[in-house]
């Protein structure tokens, strides 16, 4: 019997009624998902994709969805082989029904989830293609209330071996809401303020890092970009509370420790920065409220260039008059600040700011704001070629004069943003 054929015949035993059966016959097929693997084509047998036939899953994978929910060593290799079978486009159908779909963000909601970071990993591969994006952006989960959990619901889909539900069982009727603010709330919640505090002590099991890969894929399609630059209330959970842009909440980790957590959040704000009638609300200040036409609805500025700049600025010392024009979080660095080390992270802060000046009135605000002190102080110290030629540009596009072909660049789009001027004077931003 070939060895393709003995792998073959494991797959009955994936729904045996012995659970040491399971983990044994799934932990041999395991060796098996990663990219190169000699037998890995047993996983893609049988499906149908494209054309006018439905997607089709074969048994196997049916199967290792439903050992998601098993216990715990079965349930860790369940989703750690879908992980590495989501390299590629073609178990996307399968694994994005519905069904699936709305355990699998469940289960990342409940802080009681062992395995929701690879959850999230899962999640973050999936996302990659488009239909999934758009999928995410109206998925609705079940919630019951819970008072003794952190988040005080119990997403009712996440129910499983490594997830059960709350004693007693919540006798109130389920509700449902939208899954992406839920989503976000629970990333910025899963990063932990102290690194080194007790894992049983946080809120959550997950640090849930890779939902950032998540929402930086939702916003390369418009309509994702439309939702992070929506206002929301700030509380997902409570309707009546402030509004705010849910990309505001995700600027503090532009600086956060794990590399796969910051590179998320700044592939999403340079995703958003793709939509030009957007700049004024990413550059203005929190103290002021601004629309994003054609919407109407104002909130609280998001403030994007402190999150932006600060990766890219070093230890250097400016003279006094360039200090002041930095925003405050850029104001007398300590000699032991670094840039970012990821060279990926740095190109793609610098994109951002290249966007913001497909606008005059982008332009102006980054040059009254000593963007370009910093990023002449990058390029002196920069070594990868590439991020240079961008920061080139950058320093153009900032020096150059402006004659009348410029002097209206995207005036249309940046007037039709609505601002709300503050009562303070000096923190009002005004049209040149």
């Amino acid at each position: 019997m070939s060895d393709t054929a003995q792998l073959k015949e494991l797959v009955q035993f994936l729904r045996d009624k012995n659970p040491q059966v399971r983990q044994i016959a799934l932990a041999n097929l395991l060796g098996q998902t990663p990219k190169g693997s000699p037998h890995r084509e047993i996983f893609y047998a049988d499906i149908r994709k494209g054309g006018l036939q439905q997607t089709q899953e074969n048994e196997l994978i049916r199967d290792i969805k439903i050992l998601c929910r098993d216990q715990l060593a079965t349930a860790h290799d369940a989703f750690r082989a879908l992980v590495n079978l989501t390299d590629n486009s073609f178990l996307v159908g399968t694994l994005s029904e519905s069904a699936f779909l709305k355990f699998l963000v469940s289960y990342i909601l409940n802080p009681q989830a062992i395995l929701a970071d690879l959850a999230s990993m899962l999640l973050s591969n999936l996302s990659a293609t488009p239909s999934v994006c758009t999928a995410l952006l109206s998925l609705r989960v079940s919630l019951l209330p819970d008072p003794n959990s952190p988040i005080k619901w119990f997403p009712v889909d996440s129910r499983c071996g490594t997830c059960p539900a709350p004693v007693p069982y919540p006798e109130a009727e389920p509700t449902e809401a939208l899954a992406l603010p839920l989503l976000i709330d629970a990333f910025v919640k899963g990063a932990p303020p102290d690194e080194n505090q007790d894992l049983s002590k946080r809120m959550r099991r997950g640090e849930l890092h890779f939902l950032s890969s998540v929402f930086a894929n939702i916003t390369t399609i418009p309509t994702g970009r439309e939702f992070f630059l929506t206002p929301r209330p700030s509380d997902p959970f409570v309707e009546d509370t402030d509004l705010e842009y849910p990309l505001a909440k995700l600027l503090a980790f532009t600086e956060h420790k794990d590399m796969i957590r910051r590179g998320g959040v700044a592939s999403t704000i340079k995703n958003c920065a793709f939509h030009t009638p957007a700049h004024r609300a990413l550059l203005t200040g929190e103290d002021e409220r601004v629309t994003v036409p054609p919407s109407t609805i104002a909130a609280p500025g998001i403030d994007v260039l402190p999150y932006v700049l600060l990766p890219l600025a070093g230890p250097e010392e400016f003279d006094l008059e360039d200090q002041e024009l930095l925003p405050a979080a850029l104001q007398f660095l300590p000699p032991t600040k670094k840039r970012e080390a990821d060279p990926v992270i740095r190109l793609t802060h610098v994109e951002t700011m290249l966007l913001f000046c497909t606008t005059r009135w982008g332009r102006d605000y980054l040059r009254t704001h000593g963007v370009y002190e910093v990023i002449r102080a990058l390029h002196e110290n920069e070594q990868v070629e590439k991020i240079s030629e961008h920061v080139e540009r950058l320093v153009n596009l900032l020096k150059r004069d402006e004659g009348p072909d410029t002097a209206k660049d995207g005036h249309e789009i940046i007037t039709a943003a609505r601002v709300e001027e503050s009562d303070d004077e000096d923190c009002r931003i005004e049209e040149i």
